[in-house]
């Protein structure tokens, strides 16, 4: 029985586990909590802040966070239409910053920083997220198309 745990939350892992060793990739999770919140508090109005992935070794083809970004918002926008009432998103992060646990070595921005110069240069997922904004009219559109 303790192998075949083993075996399943490996198997867990080299699915869901983003470069980083904290942070899992389960885009229903966003569905399912967004719904749950709305039916808890009577569908208040919700923000979701500080959505994203990070990488270490991907600079500027960060085409695993732009996957994780549709999934994401996939799912949120399948739980906008199921009527909560989300009002706005936040991806984290618009540049590569500095973070408590990791310092410099992971990367979350959607604009690579390099930290000698200060450059800022747009990543893979920078321009699928330009062309999501582009595209989405706005979440009360998606509320009203459902109604």
């Amino acid at each position: 029985m303790i192998l075949a745990h083993a075996a399943a939350v490996n198997l867990y892992r080299a699915k869901y586990q983003t470069e980083v060793d904290w942070i899992y990739v389960y885009p229903q999770g966003m569905e399912k909590m967004v719904t749950y919140l709305k039916n808890r508090y009577n569908n208040t109005p919700m923000f979701i802040t500080e959505n994203g992935c990070s990488s270490i070794n991907s600079f500027l083809n960060d085409d695993k966070r732009a996957e994780y970004m549709k999934c994401y918002l996939d799912s949120l926008v399948s739980a906008i239409r199921k009527g909560a009432d989300v009002r706005g998103y936040i991806v984290w992060s618009l540049l590569d910053n500095f973070e408590w646990s990791s310092g410099y070595t992971t990367r979350f921005g959607l604009y690579h920083v390099d930290y000698t110069t200060l450059k800022r240069t747009p990543k893979s997922s920078a321009q699928w997220y330009k062309q999501f904004i582009l595209n989405f009219t706005s979440f009360e559109a998606v509320n009203r198309s459902t109604s």
